[in-house]
C-alpha cells in the first residue's frame, strides 16, 4: 500500500506556510466582506512562526512534529482560528505518535480526528459556513478512495482539492452561524468563507507542488493560486 512519508508531510506544511503568507492580504480582504478582516493576518502570524521555528521543531516522528506545530499555531494565531487550527493539528498528532510514514487510511483517520476535535472545540456543524464545510467533504473523498482500495495518492489529492474547491461555491449563499461572520446575519450570505477558501487554496497548491494538474473552479481559489 502506498505510504505518505514524513518528508512529504513536512513539504506539505512548508507549502501551506507559503500559501498562507502569499495570501495574507487577500484572505483579510475576503474576511472583511462579512467578518472583521483579520483572518489572513492571524493565520499568517502562526505560519510565519512555524517557518521561523522550523529548524528547531522536533522531527523525530510525524506525531512529535505535528504536536509542536499545534502548539505554535495555538500560541500565535489570534481569534477563533488559533484554537481551531491548533486543535486540528493536535488531534492529527495523537494518531501519528512514533510514525515516520502513514498510509492513506491512516491519513483519512487523521483528518477525521481533526474534524471531531474542531467540532468539539468550536461547536460548528456542516452548513454553518466554516472550514468544516471543506474538511468534511475532503474526509468523505478520502474514505471513498480507501473503500475502493486506491493507491494513487495523486488522484486522491486531486479529488480532495476538487471537493474543497466545490465547497467554496456550495456555501457562498449560506448565512454564517459561527465565527465573527455570524454576527452580521444575512449580510454574510453571498460572500465566500475565507476559511473554506484557505483550505481549497492550500490543496490546490499541494497539487501544483506534486505535479497534479487541475484547474480551480471557484474564482477566489483561482485568484489565490494564480
Amino acid at each position: 500500500m502506498a505510504e505518505i512519508s514524513q518528508g512529504t508531510i513536512e513539504q506539505a506544511i512548508q507549502t501551506t506556510a507559503e500559501t498562507v503568507l502569499r495570501n495574507e492580504l487577500y484572505f483579510c480582504d475576503l474576511d472583511g466582506l462579512a467578518g472583521d478582516g483579520d483572518f489572513g493576518n492571524s493565520l499568517a502570524t502562526g505560519f510565519r512562526a512555524i517557518k521561523n521555528e522550523w529548524d528547531g521543531i522536533d522531527k523525530s516522528n510525524i506525531g512529535a512534529m505535528l504536536l509542536k506545530i499545534s502548539m505554535i499555531v495555538s500560541k500565535n494565531v489570534g481569534g477563533s482560528s488559533g484554537p481551531i487550527w491548533g486543535t486540528g493539528f493536535m488531534k492529527a498528532a495523537m494518531l501519528t505518535r512514533g510514525k515516520r510514514a502513514v498510509t492513506l487510511p491512516e491519513l483519512t483517520d487523521m483528518v477525521g480526528a481533526a474534524i471531531e476535535g474542531i467540532q468539539a472545540r468550536g461547536g460548528a456543524q456542516r452548513g454553518d459556513k466554516t472550514l468544516l464545510d471543506a474538511l468534511l467533504p475532503i474526509h468523505e473523498t478520502l474514505q471513498k478512495h480507501c473503500e475502493a482500495g486506491d493507491t494513487d495518492l495523486g488522484a486522491a489529492l486531486k479529488d480532495c482539492a476538487e471537493a474543497a474547491d466545490k465547497a467554496v461555491d456550495e456555501t457562498r449563499n449560506l448565512v454564517a452561524h459561527r465565527g465573527r461572520a455570524s454576527q452580521v446575519g444575512e449580510r454574510s450570505a453571498n460572500t465566500p468563507d475565507p476559511g473554506i477558501v484557505a483550505i481549497a487554496t492550500i490543496l490546490q497548491d499541494w497539487c501544483k507542488h506534486h505535479g497534479v494538474e487541475r484547474t480551480p473552479t471557484a474564482p477566489e481559489v483561482a485568484k489565490a493560486t494564480a
